[in-house]
C-alpha cells in the first residue's frame, strides 16, 4: 500500500547538519518535486489508521500542509495551520518549539475550547515541535484525538507515547550518514 512512499524514502539522500543526519525527501522538504501518488498513499494510510471523528485537522507549516490539504479534501474536514508568523488575532496561541536542529515560535489561530482535532505532520523526529503544539492545543481546550506522522525517525515519537500521547506513524525509518533504512510500516 505504501510502496511508492517506501521506495522514495529508501532512495532519499542524507546530508549532515553538524552531527545530525538529515534526510531530504519531497514529502518532508518539497525537494525534488512531490508526486501526487506519494501524497495519495500517505492520505490513504492516514485514513486507514486515524480517528477522524474530529472537527479540525491541525498541521504545522510548511510540509504538513500538502498532506493535510489532501486529507481535508478526502474527508471534508477543515484545516488549521500552525504558522511561523504572528498575526496578532484574538486568542492567538504562541508555541515555543525546539527540534534537533532549530528553535523558534509558532502561532495557532482557529482553535476553540472543545474542538476535537487530529494533528497530521510529515515527519516526527525529536518530537520537539509536536510536544509544544500538543501542549498548546490542550491549553486551548482542544481534545487531540490522534496524531499521525507520515514518517517517524528518531526517538521523539516514543518519548511522546511514554508521556501518554497517541502517536501513530505510517513509516518508521532510521537515518544515518549512509542513508535511510525502513524499520517498520503500516
Amino acid at each position: 500500500m505504501l510502496s511508492k512512499l517506501i521506495k522514495s524514502l529508501e532512495n532519499a539522500p542524507v546530508v549532515m547538519k553538524g552531527e545530525y543526519p538529515y534526510f531530504i525527501h519531497p514529502l518532508t522538504d518539497g525537494v525534488p518535486e512531490l508526486h501526487p501518488d506519494i501524497i495519495r498513499e500517505a492520505v490513504s494510510g492516514i485514513i486507514r489508521v486515524a480517528d477522524l471523528d474530529v472537527d479540525k485537522i491541525v498541521t504545522v507549516e510548511a510540509m504538513g500542509i500538502p498532506v493535510a490539504t489532501a486529507l481535508s479534501l478526502a474527508v471534508s474536514i477543515p484545516i488549521v495551520v500552525v504558522r511561523k508568523r504572528e498575526y496578532g488575532l484574538p486568542n492567538e496561541i504562541v508555541v515555543d518549539q525546539e527540534t534537533g536542529y532549530s528553535k523558534g515560535r509558532l502561532y495557532i489561530n482557529g482553535i476553540e475550547n472543545g474542538d476535537r482535532v487530529i494533528m497530521v505532520d510529515d515527519v516526527i523526529s525529536t518530537g520537539g515541535t509536536a510536544l509544544a503544539t500538543l501542549k498548546a492545543l490542550e491549553m486551548a481546550g482542544a481534545e487531540v484525538k490522534d496524531f499521525i506522522a507520515v514518517v517517524e525517525k528518531g526517538d521523539g515519537a516514543e518519548k511522546l507515547r511514554k508521556m501518554g500521547y497517541r502517536i501513530k506513524s505510517l513509516v518508521k525509518i532510521e537515518v544515518s550518514k549512509n542513508g535511510v533504512r525502513i524499520v517498520d510500516h503500516i
